[in-house]
């Protein structure tokens, strides 16, 4: 029988619970955690998003969007407003607070990367990366 850590989806299983820990531990004088910042995040990278969307492209469950958009909003992060194209639906937007939040924890996010991945030089950790995104493939999308 093969040892626990011999199991190459373990050890990623394993990597990310860490990597949350690392990253929530940063975020915890925010008050937000990880899931809150991959909202941001990814907000960020649009000119706004459905709930459904945000939920399709982050993996979340639908209710869960609610209420870390809910917690976004109160922190004055992030805004629903109406969808230019269904005035039944809201879209969520990235605020210029939010923004700026995004801005003053880039450098902790990348430090837990580079904790995260200390042991590896900065070739293998572009080789990691790489790897990650080609299995990840369009469940990334």
């Amino acid at each position: 029988m093969r040892a626990l850590h011999a199991d190459t989806g373990y050890l990623l299983y394993r990597l990310g619970l860490r990597s949350g820990q690392l990253f929530n531990a940063s975020l915890q004088e925010s008050g937000l955690r990880l899931r809150h910042y991959a909202v941001l995040r990814l907000l960020a990278t649009t000119d706004g998003a459905l709930q459904r969307e945000l939920s399709a492209r982050l993996g979340y469950d639908p209710s869960a969007i609610v209420g870390l958009v809910d917690d976004l909003e109160r922190l004055g992060f992030a805004e629903r407003r109406p969808s230019p194209d269904d005035r039944r639906s809201r879209i969520v937007v990235l605020t210029d607070k939010g923004r700026a939040f995004l801005q003053d924890t880039d450098e902790a996010g990348t430090q837990v990367t580079h904790d995260l991945l200390g042991p590896l030089d900065p070739a293998e950790r572009e080789t990691l990366h790489a790897l990650l995104l080609r299995i990840a493939g369009d469940g990334l999308k």
